[in-house]
């Protein structure tokens, strides 16, 4: 890996967009009393953290970097194997060492994150000032485990880019298309299924509240995730010309599946409000599972595209006999000549920044609408926001 400030952003932004991470720290830091986590990009020259849970006041955040030779992650790289300590000042090799003087730590430990063809990526680390029990072979298994689960997942992440890239240029062909059907249908699946499994674990063999209840949160986005494959593969198969299926049936708790989805998107973007006013308080005939897609897709384009300081709102209401589902996010608007293409597939606008998906977010919204016998609109601008208007006539 090269060092340059595009690299090195590219790394960090790979990492943000892994949704587990954050639970991933949070579970560490809670089952071993550590007070800092944190994955790290660790070359011979550079050390920057990409993800960070910070329980202590450290003072690093994502992106933020240290002099590589004052880690004991640059040791960890050279031998390519974890390093763990329970109390440095009385550790007969570490005691005299550098780093835990440095950084006032007594435990700590990193594991490698290592890709398949033996590119090293960096560490997942943690430290603490004070003596911890971190040696224990289970402690050490979840690191390691979650360390082949953060590289199985940055390589999907490189290969859904590499197919994003070729599916964007006009001249990509039905060959390249298949490969990305490929990609989705099997690489993905497999770094999916290992974090689900890992949700399972959690959830049945963790005691704690807080721990359980981060694993059935990664199992429900795992789950969603799924989904989610599913659907652009249908897509990519049907070549743009079947549309979206949905099973209506009748639904009597859609308020609680919607406020579900607002509830595990608020949770993924700590810091981000996101208001909500959601009153169905009927039964209503709908695809529960792409009622759930379609408000998961609006909110998470609003707090992409949205501004950081300026609240999302979701709204979603019975009106007559339809439910009318929308979601507001303050920003600079969508210029006026762009609005009539945002519900195209592949599109994106030319100030999206790179890795910012597919563009197949907003179509696919706009086909579950229509799959329900109704419409999808938008508004944007610079005093009222951007708003995007779901009108469903799912009423009986």
């Amino acid at each position: 890996m090269n060092d340059s400030e595009e690299a090195i952003a590219r790394d960090v932004e790979a990492i943000s967009r892994i949704s587990a991470v954050p639970a991933m720290l949070r579970v560490i830091c809670r089952n071993t009393g550590l007070g800092f986590a944190a994955v790290a990009r660790v070359t011979e020259g550079n050390w920057t953290a990409c993800a960070v849970q910070d329980d202590i006041q450290f003072g690093l955040k994502p992106g933020g970097q240290l002099d590589v030779n004052t880690t004991l992650c640059i040791e960890a790289r050279a031998a390519r194997m974890p390093v763990v300590i329970d109390h440095a000042s009385q550790d007969p090799v570490y005691r005299d060492h550098h780093t835990p003087r440095l950084y006032n730590i007594e435990s700590y430990i990193s594991v490698p994150i290592v890709l398949s063809n033996g590119e090293y990526f960096g560490n997942l680390c943690a430290i603490d000032p004070r003596p911890r029990a971190v040696s224990d072979p289970r402690t050490v298994t979840m690191f390691t485990l979650f360390a082949e689960l953060i590289a199985l997942q940055l390589e999907s992440e490189g290969r859904q880019h590499a197919a994003e890239s070729a599916l964007m240029d006009e001249r990509a062909t039905a060959e390249l298309r298949e490969q990305f059907i490929a990609v989705l249908g099997h690489d993905l699946r497999n770094p999916l299924a290992a974090v689900s499994a890992s949700a399972d674990l959690l959830t049945r063999r963790s005691k704690d509240p807080e721990t359980v209840s981060i694993g059935k949160r990664l199992q429900a986005t795992t789950r969603r995730m799924s989904r989610l494959i599913d659907d652009v593969m249908d897509f990519a198969r049907g070549r743009l010309g079947s549309g979206i299926g949905v099973t209506l049936q009748p639904d009597d708790d859609l308020h609680t599946a919607l406020c579900d989805v607002v509830s595990e998107l608020r949770d993924a973007n700590p810091g981000r409000a996101v208001l909500e006013n959601i009153a169905i308080g009927q039964r209503v005939f709908c695809d529960r599972t792409r009622m759930q897609q379609l408000l998961s897709n609006l909110l998470g384009n609003a707090l992409t595209h949205g501004a950081l300081d300026e609240p999302v709102r979701v709204d979603a209401s019975v009106d007559g006999d339809c439910v009318v589902l929308s979601v507001t996010n303050g920003g600079a608007p969508i210029q006026a000549d762009d609005l009539h293409r945002v519900f195209e597939p592949y599109w994106r606008p030319v100030t999206s920044k790179p890795g910012g998906g597919l563009g197949l977010g907003l179509y696919i919204c706009s086909q579950i609408v229509q799959a329900h016998g109704g419409v999808l609109e938008v508004a944007s601008s610079a005093d009222a926001g951007t708003r995007f208007i779901a009108r469903l006539r799912i009423c009986g």
